[in-house]
């Protein structure tokens, strides 16, 4: 991990809010003295840089920090991980052999989907073709569900194919993430490790509902909004070395606008979001989360470039961008109920007509689409059934209530008393530790001002805190609802234990610090020590979260928490 502390380091200077609040007087000083009005042939004052002009190498280094190390020896590094996690998650991947769990509706409804484009209920009457379903779901992950079946069969392998897809997708997206936010290789296949060896990862991974599908979409779109950031940076870096003056009030002080200056990365996180919100509803908690990191990350990108009004220039030149990201969300979300647009059977699909009214082209589908929208919430707003593996988010870090997926106690372990169990339940170490590891995003984010800390607490808390508003509502829920933010909780432990291994940052010294070779090598032997006691505790969950065959007695010692975990 040496080369995770020289990037932390090198980023702290680089990137963080530090460099781009401390020391802005120096920068504007230094960048004014570089550039100069001249006239041109004409008489008129263009902005030209001053004989011998370069870009500040502080503001070089904010704007475009190097990620150390061969790219391809992190290609091949990130292969590897995401290589074992494909493993883990696809063999035996038929077992159980039939439905379990939710996969009962969602299995069902998207090999419906094949069929009719829509779900689909077959009348009672067998001489009858049956009618249009009514479901509570956005159509998305039930399409992706029946990608897999498509691929294969109707089968438990071919409604899960989908499924292990997505979750070894994450596994390399976070890798890759993880990589350009830290600088790092070996921070980024740690961020991938600890994913790969999640129980809870694995098991949503090998299991055919809708919620993997959720935190895959999510995660695309955080991905692409860091894309974007790093690309909105390296543009400002081009126009300063071609004679940009970011200290001139003017538009002449602002990189130019064109096809050069399109956010594709950004319309990409848009598509993605809305992708999200056609898997479920609660993809929509993110959009505002994502634009809040837009702003954020333009106003930085200004300031570290030596803009003399951040705030002003952004809201200008972003404002039209910003709309076009929700304009995009809206779009890809309507775009995820294609085959109920197109299908004459879905469920209120001609509602207007049935009460008698037109339907004009276009906008009567989107009303009757409405009129469905409201019965959906409906629903959701008055889901307060007791079940018996609900739990409250409170619960969901601490792994109070995890969910028995399958469980069957034939005697097939050579036992008198067997049991074959799959129970949605996070590695116990690494979730055990993602709440102290959120308190050290908060402590060295606020002490480093790193800009990491903000979009690692922000996603989080948009991933839990709007379910607490449901729990006052006593609305049913589960502990899978947490997994769109485990990508984050993971970042924070990679966070922290780059931290601990770099120290106080630069320019910080402390009289207790140890001294920088010393710090380095316990740091890496404490973080190295914290990914294999991870593995240790996923070996011995293993056989819990893939439904091996065990002695009852093997089977009641991995319960820690007693009865909360039956």
């Amino acid at each position: 991990m040496i080369d995770a502390i020289e990037a932390d380091e090198r980023e702290q200077d680089a990137t963080g809010p530090r460099g781009g609040t401390r020391g802005v007087t120096a920068t504007l000083t230094r960048l004014r003295d570089r550039f100069r009005r001249a006239p041109n042939d004409q008489g008129e004052f263009t902005v030209a840089p001053a004989a011998g002009a370069v870009v500040p190498e502080d503001v070089r280094r904010r704007l475009d920090p190097a990620i150390p190390g061969r790219r391809w020896v992190a290609w091949v590094s990130a292969l590897v991980i995401t290589a074992i996690a494909a493993l883990l998650r696809i063999v035996n991947l038929g077992f159980p052999p039939g439905r379990i769990f939710d996969e009962e509706y969602y299995a069902t409804e998207g090999e419906e989907l094949l069929h009719h484009m829509v779900e689909w209920r077959p009348d009672p009457d067998p001489n009858l073709p049956g009618y249009g379903d009514y479901v509570v779901h956005p159509p998305l992950g039930k399409w992706m569900i029946a990608a897999g079946i498509k691929l294969f069969q109707y089968d438990s392998f071919g409604w899960r194919f989908s499924s292990v897809v997505v979750g070894v997708a994450s596994v390399l997206m976070i890798i890759r993430i993880a990589r350009r936010m830290f600088r790092s290789n070996v921070l980024g296949c740690t961020a991938g490790l600890l994913m790969a060896m999640d129980g809870m990862h694995l098991v949503l991974s090998r299991t055919a509902i809708l919620d993997i599908f959720v935190m895959f979409w999510v995660l695309a779109a955080f991905g692409f909004l860091v894309l974007d950031r790093d690309a909105r940076r390296k543009r400002w870096l081009r126009a300063m070395e071609k004679g940009l003056d970011p200290t001139d009030p003017s538009r002449s002080g602002r990189p130019r606008l064109g096809w050069s200056g399109v956010p594709w990365w950004r319309l990409a996180a848009a598509a993605s979001a809305g992708a999200a919100c056609g898997v479920k509803w609660s993809g929509a908690f993110f959009i505002p989360a994502f634009l809040i990191l837009i702003v954020i990350w333009e106003v930085g990108a200004r300031r570290s470039a030596g803009v003399t009004r951040p705030w002003r220039d952004t809201l200008i030149d972003e404002s039209g961008w910003i709309v076009a990201f929700v304009v995009l969300v809206f779009g890809a979300y309507l775009a995820t109920w294609t085959g109920w647009f197109i299908s004459p059977d879905g469920w209120k699909r001609h509602w207007l007509n049935s009460m008698g009214q037109e339907e004009p082209f276009i906008f009567g589908a989107l009303r009757n689409l409405w009129e469905y929208h409201r019965e959906i919430y409906a629903f959701h707003a008055q889901l307060d059934d007791s079940h018996q593996y609900q739990s409250w988010p409170w619960q969901w870090l601490l792994l109070a209530r995890p969910v028995a997926f399958y469980y069957n106690a034939d005697p097939n372990c050579g036992a008198a008393s067997c049991s074959a169990e799959i129970l949605l339940l996070g590695t116990p170490v690494l979730w055990w530790s993602f709440i102290p590891a959120l308190l050290g995003v908060a402590w060295f984010g606020i002490s480093r001002r790193d800009w990491r800390a903000l979009p690692i607490w922000l996603m989080f808390a948009v991933g839990i805190l709007p379910w607490f508003y449901y729990e006052l509502k006593h609305r049913t829920m589960f502990y899978f609802y947490i997994i769109p933010a485990e990508p984050f909780l993971i970042l924070a432990v990679v966070f922290v234990l780059g931290a601990l291994i770099s120290g106080p940052g630069v320019g910080r010294t402390r009289t207790f610090a140890l001294p920088a070779d010393d710090r380095r090598l316990y740091g890496t032997i404490f973080a190295g020590g914290y990914v294999l006691l991870v593995g240790l505790c996923f070996w011995w969950y293993y056989p819990l979260y893939v439904g091996w065959s065990i002695p009852y007695e093997d089977w009641l010692r991995h319960l820690l928490l007693g009865n909360r975990w039956v």
